[in-house]
């Protein structure tokens, strides 16, 4: 069954997500030639706890930072500590908020300095698909349609979908029903409603679709080729998608 929210509750969901872009926008002010990534991490767990929010992250399952900090091949789940970013390196940092019962997520890939050609062109697919199926997110229509507005935008441009990891509902938890994959066919699953409220999170790699997965839970793309990642909490609405993770909903 997917939780449908009230009005009430959608309130306290977009201040969660404004919260959680804010801590976003922190990191990724921050994602600079020698930070480390925990020093990223720590900004964005003081700045969500400045705001009466615990990061939705820490602890969960087992989790033992506020934010998830992938770098370059690192697909998800990577955790924050001594590495020092450098020039050319792309870091993804996953962020969520949970604020008074609520969780909003977040993500996005952000350069460290200048990068390759080729990694500016898997940042901008990756979160240009992610914008594909916001679009598709209507009242009536099929939960395939967003996955195949991932799916047939990046593989248009030549990369592919990690196909392990999904997108997912979100609100009182922070993962629910429905898992939403990042390929599919249109026109199939379950059918759209008002009140719903998605995680969408296309992670896109320029090799093979392929990865492995680390004992403490990190994520590499299995060739070692570049991985992006992008993320928005979404809600389905009457009038069309409102997406719930702007820094304007602070």
């Amino acid at each position: 069954m997917i939780p449908l929210k009230n009005r009430s509750e959608l309130e306290i969901m977009r201040r969660a997500g404004g919260i959680a872009a804010r801590a976003l926008e922190i990191g990724g002010d921050m994602a600079r030639q020698g930070a480390t990534t925990r020093q990223i991490e720590k900004a964005i767990h003081r700045y969500i706890k400045s705001q009466n929010a615990t990061p939705s992250f820490l602890g969960y399952q087992g989790f033992p930072a506020s934010a998830c900090i992938s770098v370059n091949d690192e697909v998800i789940h990577g955790i924050p500590g001594d590495r020092l970013l450098k020039e050319g390196d792309i870091v993804s940092i996953d962020v969520g908020a949970y604020y008074k019962g609520f969780h909003a997520d977040n993500a996005r890939t952000f350069a460290v300095g200048n990068i390759s050609p080729q990694a500016k062109a898997l940042m901008e697919v990756t979160e240009q698909s992610l914008f594909e199926a916001i679009n598709v997110c209507k009242r009536g229509g099929r939960l395939g349609d967003i996955s195949w507005a991932v799916q047939a935008y990046v593989e248009g441009k030549g990369f592919s979908v990690v196909r392990e990891y999904v997108g997912h509902g979100i609100g009182r938890k922070m993962h629910e029903s429905p898992e939403i994959p990042n390929f599919g066919d249109p026109g199939r699953g379950v059918r759209l409603a008002p009140g719903m409220t998605l995680a969408i999170e296309p992670m896109v790699n320029i090799g093979c679709c392929e990865v492995r997965t680390l004992k403490n839970g990190s994520v590499f793309t299995e060739d070692g080729s570049l991985s992006a990642h992008f993320e928005h909490t979404v809600l389905i609405a009457d009038q069309g998608p409102i997406i719930l993770t702007l820094t304007t909903n602070y």
